[in-house]
């Protein structure tokens, strides 16, 4: 199975997530992708897409992945048959808008067709744990749910 591995990022912990999860899944041919790097085009109905993305300030997207955002937005490709997963990285001090961001390209997704599998995953800033483990575990749970 292709996976890419998305990362919206500012302080590097997405991209953390993203090169873990492509280190620890040496069984698949995984690809790390920054958003910023990636076009609307990135989305391929043969690839699964496990994405990391941080929330900034006071809910936004990282900088690059809201670019890609409103690209999607304006652009509105038909991403049906495109499956994905979504991991999130916030502070959850900031309540409503805790993991706003990867909770905004979950619903931009999803109302572009994409399908999400798996759980929404989930890293809180003030937990002070490692993000890449609990991305790396939280991969290993969308992929057992895949592959039975």
């Amino acid at each position: 199975m292709k996976i890419t591995a998305l990362f919206g990022t500012e302080s590097g912990h997405a991209e953390e997530v993203a090169f873990a999860i492509r280190a620890a899944l040496g069984d698949h041919e995984v690809e790390a992708v920054n958003m910023a790097d990636a076009g609307t085009d990135v989305f391929a109905r043969d690839t699964l897409y496990l994405i990391a993305c941080a929330t900034h300030g006071g809910g936004e997207l990282p900088g690059f992945a809201q670019f890609l955002h409103d690209d999607l937005l304006d652009l509105q490709p038909d991403l049906t048959g495109v499956r994905y997963a979504m991991f999130g990285l916030g502070d959850s001090s900031y309540g409503e808008r805790y993991n706003r961001g990867a909770k905004q390209f979950d619903e931009l997704l999803a109302g572009l067709g994409a399908e999400r599998v798996g759980p929404f995953g989930a890293h809180d800033e003030l937990s002070r744990e490692d993000p890449g483990p609990l991305g790396v575990a939280w991969a290993n749970e969308v992929l057992a749910i895949l592959t039975p």
